[in-house]
């Protein structure tokens, strides 16, 4: 039987993590068949092993499919190998399939798989919310408190733009995450979109800008959602690992980080709606491209506690 779903996970020197996440895929309570296909590249440890050992060890009803890459210094990042997974996590789903991308150092709900295929459809890109995985709260408080502090700045963010620039597909309550952590497409979806673009970071963002140019809608459900680690030494430049780096510096020096007033958010919501109503789909996603980015000019606010 061909699986509905495939899972696509790129990992790199994840021995220490990939066992945990095999664990929480076996763990899922779908009846519908899915499989699960890795991207070991450049790696130096056991990655690979660690995957099998832990899949026969958590007796995962799935299919396991890992192929082992060594790229170019060139092509030797997390662009190449989320490609590769989602390249093959394509050729095992066919067209018709949904390929739900995620990293080796997340712990997903039971649930995630059921999640996201209830919201599939051929057009849908289905974003999920990301969580820092509790199971590390104890090491390291301070970020988590910190996050809670991000979390409500981004929901007065998403407040705002609702009200200015309802997207009538992606109504809320929704969160704003879309990363290669939790990101599920059709197949098809992906292909059209000429597959992960190779760059060593912000390879998830570009996918999803190049979908959204063939026709694809980005949804935030909240009912989608996963857990990330907390490490501060990621695979990727800039990814999660650095601003999770970036919040205990700042814990630390006592440093409150400064994130853009709502009156940008205001102000780029108003642009969106007038653009969205001059141009194309394509030429609106590189419009908004090559906006400059928005100053750093506020304290991140306290979350206000309700009455």
């Amino acid at each position: 039987m061909t699986p509905k779903a495939c899972v696509c996970v790129p990992a790199r020197n994840e021995a220490e993590h990939i066992g945990r996440l095999i664990e929480a895929l076996a763990q899922q309570t779908t009846p519908t068949p899915f499989a699960v296909a890795i991207c070991v590249n450049n790696s130096s440890d056991a990655t690979r092993v660690a995957a099998v050992d832990a899949t026969v060890r958590f007796r995962a009803s799935f299919m396991l499919e890992i192929i082992q890459r060594v790229f170019k210094p060139d092509l030797a990042h997390v662009g190449s190998a989320r490609r590769a997974a989602m390249d093959l996590g394509a050729e095992i789903v066919g067209p018709d399939g949904l390929l739900i991308s995620t990293d080796a150092d997340c712990r997903p709900p039971a649930d995630w798989i059921d999640a996201n295929l209830a919201h599939f459809t051929p057009d849908r890109i289905v974003g999920g919310r990301i969580e820092l995985d509790e199971l590390e709260a104890a090491k390291a408080p301070a970020i988590f408190a910190l996050r809670g502090r991000f979390d409500a700045y981004w929901q007065a963010v998403r407040a705002i733009e609702d009200a200015i620039d309802p997207v009538e597909w992606d109504m809320p309550p929704r969160h704003g995450d879309h990363t290669g952590a939790s990101l599920a497409l059709s197949s098809d979806l992906y292909l059209r979109a000429g597959g992960v673009p190779l760059l060593p970071t912000g390879e998830d963002r570009a996918l999803v800008d190049a979908a959204i140019e063939v026709g694809g809608k980005l949804i935030h459900p909240n009912a989608v959602w996963t857990r990330a680690s907390s490490r501060t030494v990621g695979r990727a430049d800039g990814g999660m690992a650095a601003d999770i780096q970036r919040w205990i510096d700042c814990a630390a020096s006592g440093e409150i980080p400064s994130v853009p007033a709502l009156l940008h958010w205001e102000e780029r919501a108003r642009w969106r709606l007038q653009a969205k109503h001059n141009m194309s789909a394509e030429a609106y996603v590189k419009a908004e491209r090559a906006l400059p980015p928005m100053p750093c000019d506020m304290p991140l606010p306290e979350p206000v506690v309700p009455l």
